[in-house]
């Protein structure tokens, strides 16, 4: 495995790791971490689609395959 991918790999593990804490420290802590909480899901569901997006996008798939810039 090449070294950049083991880097990306265990930063993406990382940040999963502090995303679950701190999704268990909002939750412990309601209801004062409810506008934390809200604010968390929001970014979560902005991530999740624009990663959706991109890999759902056939049109960027074939520009990424077969156009050299």
């Amino acid at each position: 495995m090449a070294p950049d991918k083991l880097a990306l790999i265990l930063v993406v593990a990382a940040g999963a790791v502090w995303a679950v804490v701190m999704f268990a420290g909002l939750v412990a802590m309601l209801p004062y971490g409810l506008p934390a909480l809200i604010v968390f899901l929001a970014v979560g569901y902005i991530i999740y689609r624009v990663v959706r997006d991109r890999l759902d996008n056939e049109e960027d798939d074939y520009y990424d395959n077969n156009i050299e810039q």
